[in-house]
């Protein structure tokens, strides 16, 4: 059995010496970490409890142990164990079983969710003649993978060794498969494996390299990180709706600008974001991004949500502002061309990530109105104050005037135009005068009557 794990992990971590290092089980005690049960939830303690007391292994796994050991606080808490999903069904009425290729068990309590996932193989060690264990494309990239196994092939099948690190809730010890405490000292991203062809397996880990390096502020290991840029046009593989989730968890993380510098820096924005990346090598500026990921970052410091469509919006400007700009040099009016526009790179946006029609109606509303803010006379305030989507409106436009692409002043008077009351509304509508964006009309000349006789 020892001889069989050693030739799957074998398999699994790649031929290639030079890019693996020797991986050992380490079982550090409880008076060498800083891991405490006093920092684990409630919720995830009962689920360990349960699962241990009914006789199977149960650890608490991956990001909550490292965010721990690095004296941060978990978001959430996922547990990897030995029964099947069945088994961890039946002993929980408050959980329901998730997935078709590979099942989890959500335990529900509440708004918090604790994830439980059976203890995953090697499928390379599967009959080869099985095509319900694993495939994989040209690209080298797995299709199906769905196999249970073991706890250490648990471990090293996880994408990055700060990843790979459980901790026991019996006797309090953090155990390490893959030298995942020494790169969290080191501060250092790793991958387990040959990286090459782990991101050929799944691409994504590309993506998830930089969102933790972003995250924690960790360096990517020279191994880990010298494949990205050549392998980054792989992701032009995964399917368009998982892309979208990915790209919400890179951005809404609370360090968004640095990941979305990390991202052109690897070559991985691109992928996602084709159009605003040729937008922006042909000079248009992306500074509206850059600001809108600040402002993004700074209210999710503040225990802030974040929009979805707002963050789609700023990502598409560049792109959208090249398009609108080149239907009104070929001499569309400015209206229907923005129209225009609009469609064209939403179209082509699809094709890299979906975005749900419930994101792009929302997007297209922000955009509009950027041309309806200046129009303020008479009742044309008020009638925009009252559109759903007036107040993210309303912040692009300060977004737009922080990146110096428009001049300030027009979003001041929104502020102030929301705060005042009534009279005060009306007397800032009255000092607009003849101006607020409402155009000028021409008078008619008189038409030329011949005298009668």
């Amino acid at each position: 059995m020892l001889n069989k794990v050693k030739t799957s992990l074998s398999r699994l971590l790649g031929n290639n010496s030079k890019k693996t290092r020797k991986l050992e089980r380490r079982d550090i005690p409880r008076d060498e970490h800083n891991v405490s049960r006093s920092m684990i939830s409630e919720p995830a303690k009962k689920v360990l409890n349960r699962l241990n007391k009914a006789g199977y292994e149960a650890y608490l796994v991956g990001g909550g142990v490292r965010d721990i050991l690095l004296d941060g606080q978990p978001k959430d808490f996922d547990i990897a164990t030995n029964a099947t999903p069945e088994e961890v069904h039946e002993l929980f009425r408050n959980s329901r079983l998730i997935g078709r290729r590979f099942r989890i068990v959500h335990v529900l309590f509440g708004r918090e969710v604790i994830e439980v996932t059976t203890f995953r193989g090697n499928a390379q060690e599967a009959d080869q003649d099985d095509s319900d264990h694993r495939q994989t494309n040209e690209h080298g990239q797995l299709l199906r993978d769905n196999v249970y196994g073991n706890m250490e092939e648990d471990a090293l099948r996880r994408d990055f060794t700060i990843n790979a690190l459980y901790y026991c809730i019996r006797d309090f010890t953090v155990i390490d498969f893959a030298g995942g405490v020494n790169d969290l000292n080191n501060r250092e991203i790793r991958l387990i494996g040959d990286p090459e062809t782990r991101y050929r397996e799944d691409p994504v880990r590309m993506l998830r390299a930089i969102r933790f390096a972003a995250k924690l502020d960790f360096t990517i290991e020279p191994d880990t990180e010298a494949p990205i840029r050549e392998l980054a046009p792989l992701l032009e593989h995964i399917p368009a709706a998982r892309l979208f989730d990915e790209v919400l968890k890179l951005f809404s993380a609370g360090h968004g600008e640095r990941t979305y510098e990390l991202l052109q820096d690897y070559g991985l924005l691109a992928p996602l974001f084709p159009d605003t990346v040729r937008a922006i090598e042909a000079g248009e500026s992306d500074e509206l991004i850059r600001q809108a990921l600040r402002n993004t970052d700074a209210r999710i410091r503040k225990g802030k949500s974040v929009t979805p469509y707002f963050l789609y919006a700023a990502m598409l400007w560049p792109a959208l502002q090249q398009e609108w700009r080149r239907r009104q040099d070929h001499g569309e009016p400015v209206q229907p061309a923005l129209h225009q526009a609009m469609g064209k790179v939403m179209g082509r946006q699809i094709q890299a990530t979906s975005i749900p029609k419930r994101f792009s109606g929302p997007m297209k509303e922000i955009w509009e109105m950027q041309m309806r803010l200046p129009r303020r006379h008479g009742k044309r305030a008020l009638i925009t104050m009252e559109h759903p989507r007036f107040r993210a409106a309303y912040d692009f436009l300060l977004v737009r005037e922080s990146a110096g692409e428009i001049e300030a002043g027009l979003g001041q008077w929104w502020t102030e135009f929301q705060a005042t009351d009534e009279r005060g509304r009306e007397r800032m509508l009255s000092d607009l005068g003849s101006g607020g964006g409402r155009p000028k009309r021409r008078r008619r000349k008189p038409a030329n009557r011949k005298p009668s006789a």
